[in-house]
């Protein structure tokens, strides 16, 4: 008689799920990263920029109808500005400042895998999406991201210096990896003036490995040796990775009585193959305990570090709708307590 016990569940996966073209790109990517990563500390800008495609602004909309231009925020900062086809002068729409991520040393505003995701953003939530082209580690260590960030928060905030079309209906801070990382330090500066944050796997760090970081230290962008490079390289000389800029939940679990509950809505997206999502639990899990208004948490069971950056990756989509309806569900929100507060 045939056995009727359910088979054995499947193993899970050695690898996590990807398009071949993905995989392709990623050991390209990981190989010139390592062999730009000098010992002595510096990085080898030369090599970086063989791989590192760009892609000019440009005013001519593409297929979803958004079209780009660059602007001067001040002597050494520039932001690229992303108009959806919404964006007619009539309308208000959510203003999204983003950091592109890449350790803090790696990558541009004009990356063409950053400015194809910051199309994507502004297309899909609809939002003015302001790319900031910050200082890069480690010629400009910590706090010149954070401080740039910030600049560029405020010159939006201010309207652009002309180039919003009308004021933003809200606006709202966003970044993937280590700009998810900026992102989260330069709302806490302006709590108040920040109607959402949007971190897309956002890097983290501490001196006490965590169980992901080492289950996943041979996943992509996970090798121990290649992230304590990156920390070294952004944190103050002679810093551990418990500063308070890498090490953030305990940073915000530290923090005094009630300095978190003005904090911004969060939105924390997270994957299921990403060597940093630990800590990236732990970080919306802190801002609860803190007392913040929102720490939402989404799942990308299948998702590699730095997923969003490959338009074929099955998990693209989704990202986009979570991250459009976060938006426009917050905005809306932003909007009813200005109203409220006015009447």
């Amino acid at each position: 008689m045939a056995s009727l016990d359910p088979p054995p569940p499947a193993p899970a996966p050695a690898k996590p799920p990807l398009p071949w073209r993905a995989r392709l790109l990623l050991s390209a990517v990981s190989i010139l990263h390592s062999a730009s990563l000098r010992a002595d500390g510096t990085a080898n800008r030369l090599l970086l920029s063989l791989f590192d495609r760009t892609v000019p602004p440009s005013l001519a909309p593409d297929a979803a109808g958004v079209s780009s231009s660059d602007h001067a925020v001040s002597d050494h900062l520039r932001a690229r500005l992303f108009f959806p086809a919404h964006a007619d002068g009539g309308t208000q729409l959510p203003v999204v400042v983003y950091f592109h991520g890449g350790g803090f040393v790696f990558h541009s505003a004009a990356t063409a895998q950053f400015d194809a995701l910051c199309r994507r953003l502004a297309a899909s939530i609809p939002a003015v999406v302001a790319s900031v082209d910050y200082r890069l580690a480690p010629e400009h260590r910590f706090p010149a991201a954070y401080d740039d960030g910030e600049a560029a928060l405020r010159w939006i905030l201010a309207g652009g210096g002309g180039a919003l079309p009308c004021p933003p209906a809200a606006v709202f801070v966003a970044g993937d990896s280590a700009g998810g990382n900026v992102a989260h330090h330069v709302a806490a500066r302006l709590q108040r003036s920040v109607a959402g944050l949007v971190l897309l796997q956002p890097f983290f760090g501490g001196e006490a490995p965590t169980a992901s970081e080492l289950r996943l230290r041979d996943a992509p962008f996970g090798a121990p040796e290649r992230l304590a490079w990156l920390w070294r390289a952004f944190l103050p000389p002679g810093a551990t990775r418990d500063h308070e800029a890498a090490n953030v939940p305990a940073a915000i679990r530290h923090g005094g009585d009630g300095e978190w509950r003005a904090f911004p809505p969060t939105l924390v997206c997270v994957g299921g193959w990403d060597v940093h999502q630990d800590r990236q639990r732990e970080y919306a899990d802190a801002l609860r305990a803190a007392g913040a208004e929102e720490a939402t948490v989404v799942e990308f069971p299948d998702a590699i570090h730095a997923f969003y950056v490959f338009e074929d990756h099955p998990d693209g989509k989704k990202l986009l709708r979570d991250v459009a309806e976060f938006v426009n569900r917050r905005a809306a929100e932003h909007h009813k307590c200005a109203r409220s507060a006015s009447e």
